[in-house]
Parts: structure tokens; C-alpha cells; sequence
């Protein structure tokens, strides 16, 4: 198995940020897959309100699935070997 590092694209146009407002979402994901597509499909299941695409009934993203899109999301392969220690710390709350 393979270690992956899933983390939101940051900048992304207002209007289309699945990440707006910040809060109750999850900004990265550290997975053990085979691919980055089975890596992104964990993320995507464990995604908190970055995937529903709105807000209080006004739209915050053109999706619903930012973890299975490259638009939205990194996915990138981690090397096994390194040094020991935190792989990644991403919390936000309100």
C-alpha cells in the first residue's frame, strides 16, 4: 500500500470554494491506498460540509465532491521513508 496526502487547493475564486466558509470542514486527509483515485474516494467518504456545495442556501462551490477533483484537491504520493513525527495537523473549528 501506498500513503497519500490529500490537501484543499488554496485561492480558489470566490463563488467556487468548496472551503468557504472554513468552518465544521475537513482541509486534509493522510490515506493508505493503492491509487489516487482510491485515495481520493476515502477522503471524499470522510469529508464534512466541504462536500455539500452550499451554504445556508446559497451556493459556495460548482461541487460537491472537492476531494475527487483535482480542481479542488491535491493527491499526492508520500514517500515511506523519513523522518518520524506528525504527518498532518489541519484542524479548524468555529
Amino acid at each position: 500500500m501506498k500513503l497519500w496526502i490529500l490537501r484543499s487547493v488554496e485561492n480558489l475564486p470566490k463563488g467556487d470554494d468548496p472551503w468557504e466558509p472554513w468552518y465544521d470542514k475537513a482541509f486534509g486527509f493522510v490515506v493508505r491506498a493503492e491509487t489516487e483515485e482510491e485515495a481520493r474516494k476515502f477522503a471524499h467518504e470522510e469529508a464534512g460540509d466541504e462536500n455539500r456545495g452550499t451554504f445556508l442556501g446559497g451556493k459556495t462551490a460548482d461541487t460537491n465532491s472537492p476531494w475527487l477533483e483535482a480542481k479542488y484537491s491535491t493527491c499526492v504520493e508520500l514517500p515511506t521513508e523519513g523522518e518520524a513525527g506528525v504527518v498532518l495537523q489541519d484542524f479548524h473549528a468555529a
